[in-house]
């Protein structure tokens, strides 16, 4: 199955190229079968290649693939390859599985909507995109496909580019990750001066023999500067401090476009990269501290502006921002495998809560404002029944998907020597437990508060959109058995040992054994937190819905600063955004552009208009005109003669 590899990003591509040339033709049915066929083939090449190398000695699990020369220019060559390890066999894995689910829930989602085959086209385009950038051996082919879901994203989050707030959500994406492209961009300048090469394999084992060279660096060395750089770019697409700005706003796209981005695809991208450069971070301190401290406080922050938000998507889309922090929290400890792991099952709850709030946008005929849901269990049962799994998962609580990965990282926190970052961990998981269950209470518990004519046209989702949220709901469930604890005492933990290969380079710290009661102590409390944080929700929005609006009213100034998610955006606005486009308003366009540019052209211009206006009178038709004109340049020209040369 390694000899057909390169079908897993082709048929994607393939895909869109059909659907974007010939889909306007299409029927609706054709379009669906040829942009659904296309992943689901993709997805099923992808199993076996991971089934062929999970058969493999561990050693062994590490396949390069080339394809074909890409550049040649004196001493550097640059090949299109791919590498599948086992941690691309699991990130193929989760993009194309995820992916194709959501996939098959576009088809009743978006059966309404014009440009029906421009979407499925958009979307094919996403996954090869993300394929490529997970597949790539080396640098510079995994920056061909992180501009690719780059250009995607900005694509489908302006989707309904026809309202001003899409098309401005999709430029604000796109914007935002160039800034954070600069450091990704200028980290990969910095490998190749570093070591002349941009090939993975090559430089990560360089880095791994010579230690001499290449120690673990106690200040601000070149591998710091090399992690950092490239941290800076996983900010910008994986929506971290200060670079999370964007992805909010990408609610402006599909839901099942939110779901893509946020659960199997972009967002990701980040976090991939950050592991897959392992024995960069690894060696350099600084950088994993970084990377640490900047996750913990986007997850801690993006929880508490996630408590008061009314919008049902922008709930889960801080929701997202808040667990990349723990992924990136997993990685900043050096606990890797946690990271992965927690990205695996947060793919499946995420999309879930993502797919199951479209069903509720669609049940409600478009109205995605909690405060005018409520009830909704008894119109759109498996909805409900399937949100509450994705909830329960995202919460921690046993013996769901969540649990096993986020108690894993909240372990690595504090085993590795992070307390501080532990608490704020914890914290972090009372609050999820806290406005998820909002979320889940406020839209499907209590008395309806839409109009009564609204009451009429409530009901299920199609089965192509419960379809997959039935499929979501079974990996929320049990996809966190891939890798039980240690303190289970059933064996080592499977996903981790998995992922070792991919591993061998990174460089490992020592850190003392800790008791298997120890660390199921720590579980336990993390449960009884997420628990605490669903009673709260219940007291507050079921037992005695009005605490919450007097709580509000009580903390006027909190509530506001929370509503406003911190004024980040207005002093961005203020300090940035304002600044430049006045800047370029008045000095590029009126002073450059308009004053100098324009200006010598029009004065060009006007100088050629006003000399052709004096100069048109010599040519009248007149002989003794003509004639007096002659006498009057030999003139000239005699008086020239006499007086300059004498």
């Amino acid at each position: 199955m390694m000899d057909y590899l390169w079908l897993v990003p082709l048929l994607p591509l393939l895909g869109s190229a059909v659907n974007g040339i010939l889909g306007r033709r299409f029927p609706k049915r054709l379009v669906s079968i040829i942009a659904c066929t296309s992943v689901g083939a993709s997805f099923a090449v992808a199993a076996g290649a991971v089934a062929a190398l999970a058969g493999m000695p561990d050693g062994e699990r590490h396949v390069v693939i080339p394809l074909f020369t890409w550049i040649a220019s004196g001493d550097f060559v640059a090949r299109a390859e791919f590498l599948f390890d086992p941690l691309s066999a699991v990130m193929v894995l989760v993009v194309t599985g995820v992916g194709f689910l959501i996939h098959l829930y576009s088809i009743g989602y978006m059966h309404a909507e014009d440009g029906y085959y421009r979407f499925f086209s958009y979307l094919n385009l996403f996954m090869f995109s993300m394929l490529v950038l997970v597949l790539a051996g080396n640098f510079l082919l995994m920056f061909v496909g992180w501009e690719g879901v780059g250009l995607c994203s900005y694509l489908l989050i302006g989707y309904y580019f026809e309202r001003r707030s899409a098309a401005d959500a999709g430029k604000k994406a796109f914007i935002v990750n160039r800034i954070g492209d600069v450091g990704f961009i200028l980290g990969i300048l910095l490998i190749f001066a570093t070591f002349h090469s941009l090939d993975f394999e090559g430089i990560f084992r360089r880095i791994a023999s010579d230690p001499g060279q290449f120690p673990v660096e106690a200040g601000f060395g070149v591998l710091t500067a090399i992690g950092v750089l490239l941290f800076i770019g996983a900010t910008g697409k994986s929506a971290q401090v200060p670079l999370y700005v964007w992805l909010p706003d990408a609610m402006e796209g599909p839901t099942p476009v939110s779901a893509l981005i946020h659960a199997a695809t972009m967002v990701t991208a980040g976090v991939y990269m950050v592991v897959r450069c392992a024995p960069i971070f690894s060696r350099s301190p600084i950088a994993l501290e970084v990377v640490a401290v900047i996750g913990i406080l986007t997850a801690l922050m993006a929880a508490t502006i996630g408590l008061v938000q009314r919008d049902i998507k922008r709930v889960l889309a801080y929701s997202t921002v808040s667990q990349l922090g723990y992924m990136f929290v997993a990685a900043g400890v050096g606990a890797y495998s946690a990271g992965i792991f927690h990205l695996v099952t947060h793919a499946f709850f995420k999309a879930l809560l993502f797919l199951g709030a479209g069903s509720v946008i669609h049940a409600m005929g478009g109205e995605q404002d909690l405060m005018k849901m409520g009830g909704l269990r008894k119109f759109t049962p498996t909805t409900h029944a399937t949100m509450l799994v994705a909830a329960l998962a995202i919460s921690g609580i046993f013996p769901f998907a969540g649990f096993f990965s986020k108690d894993e990282i909240l372990w690595s926190a504090w085993a590795n020597g992070h307390p501080a970052i532990w608490l704020a961990g914890l914290v972090t998981a009372g609050l999820t437990a806290f406005y998820m269950f909002r979320l889940i209470f406020l839209s499907f518990y209590g008395s309806g508060r839409f109009p009564e004519e609204t009451r009429h046209h409530l009901h299920e989702s199609p089965p192509s959109m419960t379809g997959p949220l039935v499929g979501l709901a079974l990996l929320s469930t049990v996809g966190g058995f891939v890798g039980l604890p240690a303190w289970m005492n059933l064996g080592p933990n499977r996903f981790e040992r998995f992922l070792e290969p991919s591993l061998e380079y990174a460089a490992r710290g020592e850190h003392p054994e800790a008791s298997h009661s120890l660390e199921f102590g720590f579980a336990a409390v993390s449960v009884l937190v997420a628990l605490a944080g669903i009673y709260v929700a219940y007291r507050f929005y079921v037992a005695a819905p009005g605490i919450a609006p007097r709580l509000a009213q009580r903390m006027a100034g909190v509530y506001r600063l929370l509503l406003h998610k911190y004024y980040v955006d207005e002093a961005y606005d203020a300090l940035i955004v304002h600044p430049v486009a006045d800047g370029s308003r008045r000095i590029l366009w009126t002073g450059v552009d308009v004053g100098i540019i324009d200006g010598a052209v029009n004065g060009a211009g006007r100088l050629v208009q006003g000399s052709a206006s004096v100069l048109k009178h010599l040519q009248n038709g007149l002989a003794r005109n003509y004639a007096a004109w002659i006498f009057a340049g030999a003139v000239v020209i005699l008086f020239y003669i006499y007086m300059v040369r004498g």
